[in-house]
């Protein structure tokens, strides 16, 4: 849980003056190229012991430390919350005095589970920094493990009451004990998997449940299908939507704690032929870390990037199809020039993350908000970096290249295939090549692909057919070693854990401006492109392959 405060504990360790500087950026270094917890790296290194930071960080926030836990803890404090609250917001009552209850947190910088308890328990909250493994053993020992509660609660739902289809039964069955605890596990089990999406989906006979892990769709024990508009309902309930309004599609929101850290979800709802498709997309700042540095792109192409977002004016385009990270790519672009004398907007549809320092307009079309209309605004507001959602339309387009001449920095994202095909798009929409040309700097094309599982990756010898579909010169491979994963407990028997990018980065110069003046094809664009020095998306898929990080049919699927 620390970890995802890892740039607060920086200052907090560089405050303590047990440390220098230099030796703090060097264990971040570590922390960031290998992907090792930052107290992890200062721990092995012998800067700070356990209990040091944990101090530290108490001082810091102004709380208790607890370096002992009792032994046993009085089952009145036990019973104040479920179990199912104990795992999800990481906590565990220890004391308590006639002004407040005293929680052990395993997330202290968490202030919403404080807020969220008190308005729970009707009584004041404090929050006490201790040993997060510590507190793990205790919530096991007097609130059992996290995944035995499910077939628990389908039990306790076999013998519910779940009512009609009508606006009161959803209602009260949504608040049921049972079905709400079943929500939350559900919710736990994919944060736990680092799952980008669950989907609910109800069919004529079955209920079904699926999480995307890493691009791919895993199916989880399909529960009774009669839970499907209770679950529904609750979820509905959860993102402040109608319950009652079953005919159209719905969007909503939910900002909630699991496992002790906090968790934005967007929910979409689509009415189907047998109920409502729901989809819950997980936005976990604790997994996603916006920064360049993490983004798996060789230097060239990092630097290529910080240039564009440092110039004085020009669009800077980042194209892939959805799922690619492209949004994830734009933020970490801002995130560089993310400084007190820099005035960033964003106009985005929906705002993704919160980023501090950066003024975020969410799109609502229902009242004309529009990315046109945000844009033609945000030009009143004295921007220096401007990020547009996307390109969908030419007045879109058009503003953002009024905005690129005027001296502005802009951001934006388009669906094509790779980098010179953003061109030949904007072209379609209407914009002019001339002034396309002008006002364009560069085009990052991207893909997401799953990386080969680190614990049972194996060499092998693929077979000359799969080899030839890569279309490379055999002279260029003789000597290439090949990996697959064989599947293991760590990556669910599928031979792949985490995602790796493929990207293509094309920058604009003279000879490719008067390119896209005459109005080139997308082809000549990309010939050009090569023989200025871009790699394309097959080349970077080659490079994944032959460092070890994925698999030929990986990327032959993606690129």
């Amino acid at each position: 849980m620390f970890d995802d405060h890892s740039e607060t504990l920086s200052s907090i360790f560089e405050e303590s003056g047990k440390i220098t500087k230099a030796q703090l950026d060097d264990a971040w270094a570590e922390h960031t190229e290998i992907g090792k917890a930052f107290t992890d790296v200062l721990e092995d290194a012998g800067y700070f012991v356990k209990d040091e930071i944990l101090k530290l960080a108490a001082n810091h926030l102004g709380v208790r430390f607890v370096g002992e836990i009792p032994e046993t803890i009085d089952g009145s404090l036990i019973r104040l919350i479920s179990a199912a609250q104990a795992h999800k917001y990481g906590i565990v009552p220890y004391d308590a005095d006639a002004d407040r209850i005293y929680f052990l947190t395993k997330d202290p910088f968490n202030f919403s589970i404080n807020e969220e308890l008190s308005f729970v328990l009707k009584r004041d909250v404090e929050l006490s920094v201790a040993n997060p493994a510590l507190i793990d053993e205790i919530i096991v020992k007097y609130y059992g493990e996290e995944n035995s509660s499910m077939d628990q609660i389908l039990s306790e739902i076999e013998g519910l009451d779940l009512g009609g289809d009508d606006e009161n039964s959803l209602s009260n069955s949504a608040s049921q004990a049972p079905i709400i605890r079943f929500v939350d596990v559900v919710l736990q089990e994919a944060v736990k998997a680092k799952a980008s999406d669950i989907h609910f989906e109800p069919f004529e006979g079955e209920f079904r449940i699926r999480y995307r892990i890493d691009g791919a769709l895993y199916e989880m024990t399909p529960p009774p299908a009669s839970l499907a508009n209770s679950v529904t309902a609750r979820v509905k309930v959860m993102s402040g939507l109608n319950i009652a309004e079953r005919r159209i599609p719905q969007d909503g929101r939910i900002k909630t704690t699991v496992g002790g850290r906090p968790i934005d979800i967007r929910v979409s709802t689509l009415p189907t032929q047998f109920g409502e498709s729901v989809v819950m997309r997980i936005l976990d700042k604790g997994v996603v870390n916006l920064d360049l540095e993490n983004l798996t792109m060789t230097d060239e192409i990092m630097d290529g990037i910080r240039s564009l977002v440092n110039r004085p004016n020009g669009i800077f385009i980042v194209t892939g199809p959805t799922g690619s990270g492209k949004t994830t790519t734009l933020y970490s672009a801002l995130r560089e020039v993310n400084t007190v004398d820099v005035k960033i907007l964003t106009a985005e549809d929906p705002v993704e993350y919160e980023i501090e320092g950066i003024m975020q307009v969410q799109i609502n079309h229902q009242v004309g908000l529009t990315f046109a209309s945000a844009l033609r605004s945000f030009l009143r507001q004295d921007p220096d970096t401007i990020m547009v959602g996307e390109i969908r339309d030419q007045e879109t387009g058009s503003i953002a290249i009024q905005a690129a001449l005027t001296g502005h920095v802009v951001l934006s994202t388009l669906h094509t295939n790779d980098a010179p095909g953003a061109v030949t798009r904007l072209v379609d929409m209407g914009l002019e090549s001339f002034l396309i040309a002008a006002s364009l700097e560069g085009v990052l094309g991207q893909r997401l692909l799953r990386r080969i599982c680190r614990d049972c990756k194996v060499a092998y010898e693929p077979d000359q057919a799969v080899i030839n579909m890569l279309q490379v010169d055999p002279l260029e491979i003789a000597e290439k070693q090949f990996y697959y994963g064989k599947g293991c407990s760590t990556c669910n028997k599928t031979g792949y854990k985490g995602r790796q990018g493929l990207f293509e980065l094309m920058m604009i110069n003279d000879p490719i401006r008067e390119l896209i003046t005459k109005k080139a094809p997308t082809l000549v664009l990309k010939q050009r492109a090569i023989e200025n020095g871009m790699r394309t998306l097959r080349d970077d898929g080659l490079r994944c392959i032959f460092d070890g990080l994925t698999t030929i049919e990986e990327v032959l699927k993606y690129t």
